[in-house]
């Protein structure tokens, strides 16, 4: 079992959330700490599975005009073979940014990246509806994206926070 997080892994942690390229000297200067010390605690917390990866974030608007889609699925009892086809099929999708089970009337939402509505019209018919088990598709579009961050709230030194 990991060891419990202090507070200058919190501190430590943040800092990857903010920006992964910054040396571990960089990153121990901003949590007080000198490089070597700073360096072992981010092995640790990666070797604890606290940091799963490394990924630069892209700016979509660069590639064009899109828009983001939620698709709430409506599913029917699958087999664990049909299961497993449709979680492959979600995954090797990768206009499909995100994917959820859900609680209530609905199964399973999507976070689709679109181009525009006329693309997804066709994406809905093609490949969400041919998906094993999808018996009905709702979707909301998106007008604009108010607040978009990977970054974890984490507990503050008293412990308080997530």
């Amino acid at each position: 079992m990991p060891a419990p997080l202090d507070r200058l892994d919190i501190k430590i942690l943040d800092r990857l959330q903010i920006d992964s390229s910054e040396s571990s000297s960089e990153i121990a200067e901003r949590v007080g700490l000198s490089q070597s010390p700073c360096w072992r605690r981010m092995q640790r917390l990666k070797d604890e599975g606290y940091v799963t990866g490394n990924v630069s974030i892209l700016d979509r608007s660069k590639f064009g005009e899109s828009m983001f889609i939620f698709a709430q699925l409506k599913m029917s009892r699958l087999s664990d073979h049909e299961r497993d086809r449709f979680v492959i099929a979600i995954e090797n999708t990768p206009q499909i940014m995100e994917a959820y089970t859900l609680f209530g009337e609905m199964d399973v939402i999507l976070k689709v990246l679109a181009p525009n509505m006329a693309w997804y019209q066709n994406f809905t018919f093609r490949t969400l509806l041919r998906l094993p088990g999808v018996e009905d598709v709702r979707s909301t579009a998106t007008l604009s994206e108010i607040k978009c961050t990977h970054r974890l709230p984490l507990p503050d030194e008293t412990g308080a926070g997530a």
